[in-house]
């Protein structure tokens, strides 16, 4: 029935019952084949039957209430990762541990819900005493006991581990969040032991050809006071370095700074390692592994004039300032003799002049597509110039007048700050043509002309693109002003060599135009790690497609290959090769559209996660903390078995009742579909057999 009865369900019902009544009597009141018995019960039985099929077609909902009992859930997390199985203290007996545990959870279980887990880099169901895991992230467990347990009766998360979290951090704010106390089984060993250990190696992962780099290694030391330890370097098996590091304390940690040499271009894997000392308790950590990739970005610029100008000495002596771009000037004659391949950059300094047009050098760079500077000034032939390249044209009067410079205010190709743009905004003015000019095709502007204190909209530098080169042009002569009059200010210029040297990057850095390129997400994993790579083919048009197979051959350093194909990810390719072993990789991937083969080669590195030998004594004071706080207690591995009387003894660990109301109509009861078929069926058989039908 419904939750409360009104007075709409009382006359429902009592009009259902004296409609049931009528019809009984009517059926029965002069029934004279009947005994007054059989009347009286058939009456009964047609009244309830009535009433029943009546009550029915108003549709009466009926109240269900059940109850479910749910057990407190008791989480059981056994630290699976390698320094459990590889530090312990004296007398502990592995077996003992593992078959305490074991009991622990069998004794749990006949009263509450127990789970167990293991966790170290991952998280799996179940306890496992294998102790193979890389790292310990005991914030991934709590996470996931979050997820699993939300809105569960968690009464209690028993820690078995060492303390020692070296991926996720502090997992006690995550465990907040769980609102159950914690009882830690601390395990590990917290006495020190004589050990020689890298605990880290900061290194750039990118250096420049011909560069010294600095590579800082930390050594630490615990109770090797006084025992000379060697530190060696090798850079692809080769001895680079060699040094002895004197350990003067128990407790030892110091920086050691060791430079190198980037003497050859490619990736160079270095081995850093200590010379191991009598009885230490690990020799894993004495070892650590990096990779270094060198490049050459050295570039060749070309000055290229009709004659000797104070903007020349200018330029070369602030592109000069990167030891990564060797200058070279070369005036009229001279230039003939220029093979433009070998450059980086070609700065044409008002070329083609008017005495010089130096047309045999301009064919040859146009054929070889090497990026131009293009510099405008009063000695410009501005017809000829307008011959020579199609994306700027002067037209009209050809006067030379002084222009000053705004830089542009949607200026992105790169920063300058507010100081660099005051300064360059007092420049001293160029001298420019005062024709008018037009660019045919989009154009990157970086400063823009000014008049004295009016602002125009014509470009005084701005960078374009001429089918795949990058060409730059300045309209107008006089850079030497400018850094004479930022010398009387500031007399180390840096803003006109900051400005010069980045106008030269961005000319003279190589786009990648490749069709096809095959990269890992990283240049070094982890052995833990999985191993990721992007692929990306374009078609003539540079759209990216990715109709064709591509296919992935992996080699170790001992020659065994590995076979894959990419994935087809929207409009490029991606692949995951899984996990794979410590070791230097080389790959090559290879596609084909239409009658074109592509290749792309490339290497990468999987090095030997040694974090669970970073530090051997375990963190007992932080499971303690960690217990303190959410009224749990720290327990001994000889003592786990108390866990069971104390949770047994403990107030906290309640069973929940959760009650279930729902209303269900009438009809949908079979049991009284039955009992309506058998009082109807009861009175036709009586009736039937006293001839009352």
């Amino acid at each position: 029935m419904n939750e409360t009865f009104n007075l709409y369900t009382f006359l429902a019902f009592t009009g259902c019952l004296a409609t049931g009544l009528f019809f009984a009597w009517l059926l029965y009141w002069r029934e004279s084949n009947l005994t007054r018995q059989l009347r009286i019960g058939l009456a009964i039985g047609r009244t309830v039957t009535m009433s029943l099929i009546l009550w029915l077609l108003f549709s009466p909902l009926i109240q269900q209430i059940s109850y479910t009992l749910e057990k407190p859930v008791i989480v059981i997390a056994q630290d699976n990762s390698e320094s459990i199985g590889a530090f312990t203290p004296a007398g502990f007996d592995s077996l003992k541990y593992r078959k305490d545990v074991q009991r622990l959870q069998a004794g749990l279980s006949d009263k509450y819900e127990v789970r167990g887990y293991s966790f170290s880099d991952k998280v799996t169901d179940g306890l496992d005493f294998s102790y193979k895991g890389k790292l310990t992230n005991a914030t991934q467990l709590i996470k996931q006991l979050s997820d699993e347990l939300m809105n569960k009766n968690v009464g209690a998360v028993i820690l078995a581990t060492d303390g020692v979290f070296n991926r996720g951090g502090n997992p006690a704010q995550e465990l907040a969040s769980l609102k159950a106390p914690v009882y830690t089984i601390a395990l590990g060993d917290t006495i020190p032991k004589k050990d020689i250990l890298i605990s880290a190696v900061n290194v750039n992962d990118l250096v420049y050809l011909d560069n010294d780099f600095r590579m800082e290694v930390q050594v630490q030391a615990y109770q090797c006071n006084g025992v000379p330890v060697k530190l060696t370097v090798l850079e692809d098996g080769k001895k680079v370095h060699e040094e002895t590091v004197s350990v003067n304390s128990e407790l030892f940690s110091k920086n050691i700074p060791v430079n190198l040499k980037a003497s050859k271009t490619g990736q160079h894997k270095y081995i850093i390692s200590l010379s191991p000392v009598e009885k230490e308790i690990s020799v894993k950590n004495n070892i650590f592994q990096t990779l270094v990739e060198v490049i050459d970005e050295r570039q060749k610029v070309l000055i290229a004039a009709a004659g000797p100008h104070p903007d020349l000495a200018a330029l070369k002596q602030a592109i000069s300032l990167n030891k990564h771009h060797e200058v070279s000037v070369v005036l009229n004659d001279d230039l003939l003799k220029i093979d433009p391949k070998g450059y980086g950059l070609i700065i044409l300094y008002q070329l083609p002049d008017n005495q010089f047009d130096a047309n045999t050098l301009l064919t040859k760079i146009k054929a070889e597509k090497v990026p131009v500077w293009y510099i405008i000034g009063a000695q410009s032939n501005l017809n000829r110039f307008n011959q020579v390249q199609q994306q700027v044209s002067f037209s009209g009067n050809n006067a030379i007048q002084y222009q000053y410079s705004d830089v542009d205010k949607n200026l992105s190709i790169f920063d300058l700050d507010p100081a660099s743009r005051k300064i360059i905004e007092n420049f001293d003015p160029l001298q420019a043509p005062s024709g008018l000019f037009k660019g045919l095709g989009n154009q990157q502007v970086v400063l823009d002309q000014r008049n004295g204190k009016m602002k125009t909209d014509r470009p005084a530098l701005f960078f374009m693109n001429d089918n795949g080169r990058k060409t730059g042009y300045l309209i107008g002569e006089g850079l030497w002003k400018w850094k004479l009059s930022e010398a009387r200010e500031n007399p180390q210029t840096p803003v006109f060599n900051e400005l010069l040297g980045k106008i030269t990057q961005y000319l003279s850095v190589k786009d990648d135009r490749r069709k096809f390129r095959v990269r890992p997400v990283k240049n070094t994993f982890e052995e833990n790690d999985r191993i990721l790579l992007n692929a990306i083919l374009y078609n003539d048009s540079y759209q990216p497609v990715n109709t064709p197979d591509v296919n992935l051959l992996i080699k170790d350093e001992k020659g065994k290959t590995y076979n894959f194909t990419f994935s087809r990810f929207e409009s490029s390719y991606q692949l995951d090769a899984g996990i794979l072993p410590p070791g230097n990789y080389s790959y090559t991937a290879s596609t084909s559209l239409g009658s074109q083969h592509y290749q792309d080669k490339g290497s990468f590195f999987v090095n030997t996660l040694t974090a669970e030998f970073q530090q051997t004594l375990a963190n007992h004071q932080l499971l303690y903390q960690l217990a303190s706080q959410t009224n749990g207690k720290l327990y001994l591995p000889d003592q786990l078995l108390k866990i069971k009387d104390d949770l047994l003894q403990s107030n906290q660990l309640k069973t929940w009742s959760y009650e279930d109301r729902k209303y269900e109509e009438l009809i949908n009861f079979k049991s009284l579909f039955v009992l309506i078929l058998v009082l109807l069926s009861i009175e036709w058989f009586v009736r039937k057999r006293n001839s009352a039908l």
